[in-house]
């Protein structure tokens, strides 16, 4: 694992831009290709075994929590755990999560966090770092399929539900709409006839006891760019439990999308090569403390020795787990994290975020990757 600094392509915002890729440098820099990071085939073998193991294991954790009644750990109410139980035993389908390791080419990646619930840097991962290497490298390899896997996941879906599929999220977020766009695109590409309509937008039929859409046409399948916790505490969330729409994600992904599945993980696979040790409180030495509902980096403590080294701000406060500290690799000042996605049950891609702090934001660049083929 090495990485390289490289020349721009001259007109790279033109070429961004034409994917659709709109926010590459709001507020600032964010994507990055005067940085790439280079793999050897047999490292991209490890990532992808990884992801999948993981994965499994993050299924059998569902299973463990449905089993003992572990609802409340995850502040997941007993309504709403019976909804979740159900979603469960419908075997309901998930499209996408997103792994991020800490991982430095040499031994085993190890778990971070799971993005199971959020397709926050799906874009770049899956199409403008494509076209990158199809521009500047197009001899190489990258570990990067999410595209097909999408569409072929979508036609799957497609196979298993009548009539139209919805896209909903926050219009006020560029990065949310260009993401719930591509998204929605790739389920045309599969053939799904589809449309969109902001979060707020949501209407509920009481008449018919439905969701319906700004035509009044009833919601049987939703696709949301928006968390389940939220989702929840919306006016509208109660009507949900109702069951009269298949959501995408499925509402057994919340537990996973947690960061309490972390120190769950730990309890019942100890020791494994790609876990770090987690706990509900915090242990001596050093550690990360997170919370259980945090996104992008916020509210995160670095503990080292017993004494507080760096946090960062946000509105997220308790519960919170607490993670053993494993160093990121360094290369010239920046921290790399590698989110390994998953569409469906397979791993199917990477993509890098890197920072010149040890913990990863929404500001974190990121960066392109490549690797030589066998």
């Amino acid at each position: 694992m090495k990485r390289h600094t490289v020349p721009l392509r001259p007109d790279w915002q033109k070429r961004v831009e034409s994917l659709g890729f709109a926010f590459h440098s709001i507020p600032d820099l964010y994507w990055d290709e005067s940085a790439c990071y280079e793999f050897n085939a047999a490292q991209i073998d490890v990532l992808e075994k990884a992801a999948n193991d993981v994965h499994a294991l993050c299924l059998r954790a569902v299973e463990h929590i449905l089993r003992e009644d572990l609802f409340e750990r995850f502040q997941v109410s007993p309504e709403w755990a019976e909804y979740v139980r159900a979603s469960w035993d419908a075997d309901e389908p998930t499209l996408y999560g997103r792994f991020d390791f800490d991982y430095d080419g040499a031994g085993p990646p190890r778990l971070l966090e799971y993005n199971a619930d959020t397709p926050t840097a799906l874009l770049e991962a899956a199409v403008i770092q494509w076209h990158w290497l199809q521009d500047t490298r197009p001899e190489l390899d990258q570990f990067n399929s999410i595209h097909e896997h999408l569409i072929e996941a979508w036609k799957w879906f497609g196979q298993h539900m009548q009539g139209t599929v919805h896209f909903t999220g926050m219009a006020e977020s560029l990065e949310d709409e260009i993401t719930l766009f591509y998204l929605r695109d790739t389920a045309v590409q599969a053939g799904l006839k589809t449309f969109s309509i902001p979060i707020k937008r949501v209407g509920w039929d009481y008449a018919r006891k439905l969701f319906v859409d700004g035509n009044n046409q009833p919601m049987r399948h939703l696709f949301k760019l928006y968390p389940w916790e939220w989702l929840m505490h919306e006016d509208f969330g109660k009507f949900i439990l109702l069951k009269t729409t298949s959501w995408i994600e499925p509402a057994w992904k919340m537990l996973l999308s947690n960061k309490a599945i972390l120190p769950l993980l730990w309890k019942l696979f100890p020791g494994h090569p790609n876990l770090l040790r987690a706990e509900f409180e915090p242990f001596g030495g050093s550690y990360v403390r997170k919370p259980c509902l945090g996104r992008e980096g916020c509210n995160v403590q670095i503990v080292f020795d017993g004494q507080a080294f760096m946090q960062t701000d946000g509105d997220y406060g308790e519960p919170y787990v607490y993670q053993e500290i494993f160093p990121l690799p360094k290369f010239e000042g920046n921290f790399p994290v590698l989110g390994c996605w998953m569409v469906g049950d397979e791993a199917c891609g990477m993509g890098i975020r890197e920072s010149n702090e040890l913990i990863t934001s929404n500001t974190s660049r990121f960066v392109p990757h490549w690797f030589r083929p066998r």
